[in-house]
């Protein structure tokens, strides 16, 4: 019976052995793979396609069909795309009711912000950062402080990821709850109710975050305090791309110009989804400014007005070729039409 009993234990034994082997290797993963061998990676690749840069030209101009429940809030946050950047590139189509098999315009064609081409750079006008990497730029929307909280102006570097980060409102926004009859605590704890999301990442710049958030709605708008908020989704995968001292250059350029080849392009962005006349009015103003400075610096080109008027007329962030540059063949046969004809050759308190 004895014999019986010691058989029985030790082909139990046996049995066990590779389920106690398996839970050792992984209780001993290494940190950011699951635990759970049937479980895939976390996928920390970017949403965002990785651009080429072509001069100052980057990405294409997409075009994606609607289905019946789409909105463009919702298209938006499937793609890794604003929601003002798709409604002024689509003008006339209902962005809450867009309809089924309504072809709409992605805009991810861009001319670079004017700036230096490194680490980050988040343009408030048009409510999008550009990620310098040595493959390219990535470019993603992101929500932006209001009139009343305007986001700063800076070169700032950044100094810290953080993980499911606790949020502790300032005085300032605790007094703004106060006034309006609601509380807001001293401590909101990781969670669906935080509004910094899932991920962030800290700046030098004194109390502001790159951030994600618990509103679909706002990313690609005027509507933080001042911080700057991303989808979920990509700040979740963009905290583990960016590395402490990644410079943040924060800018504010309605109005781009730069060169691709021989050709001239513009881009033009509007502040809000309406278009006063005002607004109007000080964007032709800032793109003449624009233009001759840029003509400055390249002697050899040619604009057309009517290109430039169009631009500005639309404002809808749509980059326009509006010139080129000349070629030394034109140059010479303006200069030299009394010589002799030749054959040519071409030459820690913390805002949301």
């Amino acid at each position: 019976m004895l014999l019986k009993y010691v058989v029985s234990l030790v082909l139990s034994l046996a049995l066990w052995a590779p389920t106690l082997a398996a839970a050792e290797t992984s209780q001993a993963s290494p940190a950011g793979t699951s635990k759970d061998a049937n479980s895939a990676k976390v996928d920390r690749s970017p949403r965002v396609p990785t651009f080429s840069l072509n001069g100052d030209l980057a990405g294409d101009l997409q075009v994606f069909t609607t289905a019946y429940e789409d909105t463009f809030a919702g298209i938006g946050n499937e793609l890794a795309l604003g929601y003002l950047e798709l409604v002024k590139a689509n003008p006339g189509i209902d962005p809450w009711l867009p309809g089924e098999g309504t072809h709409i315009t992605l805009p991810r064609m861009y001319v670079l912000p004017d700036s230096n081409r490194e680490g980050i750079v988040i343009n408030l006008a048009e409510y999008r950062l550009y990620y310098f990497t040595d493959s390219g730029v990535q470019v993603y929307p992101v929500g932006v402080g209001t009139e009343d909280n305007p986001s700063p102006l800076t070169n700032a570097k950044v100094t810290m990821p953080l993980e499911s980060p606790a949020w502790y409102p300032p005085a300032s926004i605790r007094a703004e709850y106060e006034a309006s009859g609601d509380y807001l605590p001293r401590m909101i704890p990781p969670g669906p109710d935080n509004p910094l999301g899932s991920h962030a990442l800290m700046l030098s710049e004194k109390g502001y975050l790159i951030h994600g958030t618990n509103k679909q709605f706002g990313v690609g708008m005027a509507v933080s305090h001042g911080c700057f908020r991303m989808y979920n989704e990509d700040i979740s995968r963009f905290a583990y791309q960016v590395s402490k001292g990644t410079p943040v250059q924060v800018i504010r350029e309605p109005v781009k110009v730069g060169a691709s080849g021989g050709e001239i392009w513009l881009e033009v962005h509007r502040p809000r989804e309406d278009y006063t006349a005002e607004d109007r009015e000080e964007l032709w103003r800032e793109t003449m400014v624009k233009v001759e400075a840029f003509q400055k610096q390249h002697p050899n080109t040619q604009v057309k007005r009517m290109a430039i008027e169009v631009a500005v007329d639309q404002a809808d962030g749509i980059p326009r070729m509006i010139g080129e540059k000349l070629t030394q063949v034109a140059a010479d046969e303006s200069t030299d039409k009394a010589k002799p004809e030749k054959t040519a050759t071409s030459g820690q308190t913390l805002y949301f």
